[in-house]
């Protein structure tokens, strides 16, 4: 395989401090992600100076933390050593949790996923009733892949997250959870690190992991029961100053009207656009709907009703990220959740785009699904693990504080 160069028209801003661990932070996220391999991608993706990688990945290689392994041909030079994660061997274990199911499965380094599955979960009875059997789910992938290989676990979760302390804050759809340490409460029972975050911002760093390194910026939009959205600024996930970016769930919207919302408030997009609005405005219309799935059922089927309902939420979100297009200038915008597996609904957004933002801002915009489908927030999840493992053991060999 050939090096990969960034684009001759721009050069990709520095994204680390100068500091040693700073800069070893974007080393080992890069490596973990699989984004890059060799000294030559990192030094061109951390936009730093080649010696500068150099010194610092010879200090990880100094402490065990990467390790290389064979070469690999290049253009116009000697080949290139391929450097990966140190012990790389290991593997995370990540769950996505949904309303009543959760997607689980083990998270290689460099992104690989096996094992994966869905199991039921009901988020509805809390966390004391839910997550011990989840942990029993989980413990039996570790026990099939060697415990001693464990290096993290990863929790994806439907609602806002506090990732220092590691649980959900003033989540609108997970009755009991607000505030519970849910990441203690696994440390506690599988004696590993815990990364714990926000579904949306789980897809948003799965999917990038996956696309051209030179997409930077971009927005993922995660649209099922609820709403959410995972931005990517300058190739680093962007969590805003109090962990609320991409909260575009509760934007007032002049169709939603006073539609009371789960917030507590009336007229957000979540009202007119998610897939429990779809359901509530289906029932109304006299359809026998219970769930999200039900209605991409009925608009797989073409029934007109089901039909035209999504795609009308698709013009409601579409207005709503136009704005937010607008306003950050993203290089793509994925689309994912299961109205996103919808043609109408996906070729509602797009449409709304084109139509609402500046053409400088779409001239070369991506609109697409997500490439990973329903794996792109159990493959972030696990990402953060391995992170959060490898900051850990950095700070232990080092000295340096890790990262989040």
């Amino acid at each position: 395989m050939l090096e990969k160069s960034p684009p001759p028209h721009r050069q990709p801003p520095r994204r680390h401090g100068t500091g040693f661990s700073s800069l070893a932070e974007g080393v080992l996220e890069l490596l973990a992600s699989g984004q890059a391999s060799t000294r030559t991608e990192l030094a061109a993706l951390l936009g730093a100076a080649p010696s500068t990688v150099s010194f610092a990945v010879g200090q990880l290689l100094d402490h065990g933390l990467v390790a290389e392994e064979g070469t690999r041909s290049s253009t116009g030079g000697r080949p290139r050593k391929v450097l990966r994660l140190g012990g790389s061997d290991g593997f995370a274990v990540a769950a996505d949790i949904g309303g009543k199911h959760a997607h689980v499965g083990v998270v290689h380094p460099g992104g690989g996923l096996t094992d994966v599955s869905t199991v039921p979960f009901a988020t509805a009875d809390g966390p004391e009733a839910a997550l011990p059997g989840l942990a029993d789910t989980l413990q039996t992938l570790i026990d099939r892949h060697g415990p001693g290989r464990l290096r993290g676990v990863g929790l994806c979760l439907p609602g806002p997250v506090d990732v220092e302390p590691g649980l959900v804050t003033l989540p609108a759809r997970m009755p009991g959870w607000n505030r519970f340490p849910v990441r203690d409460w696994f440390e506690e029972r599988l004696a590993v690190p815990v990364a714990v975050e926000n579904d949306a911002n789980c897809m948003a760093v799965g999917e990038h992991s996956v696309r051209p390194a030179e997409h930077r910026q971009s927005i993922m939009v995660k649209v099922g029961s609820g709403i959410g959205a995972g931005i990517i600024a300058d190739g680093r996930l962007y969590r805003g100053a109090t962990g609320g970016a991409g909260e575009i769930t509760h934007v007032r919207v002049e169709a939603a009207q006073d539609t009371p919302c789960s917030c507590g408030n009336t007229g957000c997009l979540e009202t007119v656009a998610s897939g429990a609005a779809l359901v509530r405005i289906l029932r109304e219309r006299g359809l026998r709907v219970g769930t999200t799935e039900d209605v991409v059922r009925l608009a797989t089927d073409a029934d007109p009703e089901a039909t035209r309902a999504v795609r009308q939420a698709g013009r409601y979100l579409g207005q709503v990220l136009a704005a937010n297009v607008n306003f950050f200038n993203p290089d793509a915008v994925y689309l994912g959740g299961i109205l996103s597996t919808l043609e109408p609904f996906v070729a509602a957004v797009r449409s709304q785009l084109y139509e609402g933002c500046h053409p400088l801002v779409t001239q070369h915009l991506v609109i697409e699904r997500t490439s990973l489908g329903a794996d792109a927030g159990l493959a972030g999840a696990g990402q953060f693990a391995l992170q959060r493992a490898l900051a850990q053991a950095m700070h232990a060999v080092t000295g340096e504080p890790g990262f989040r």
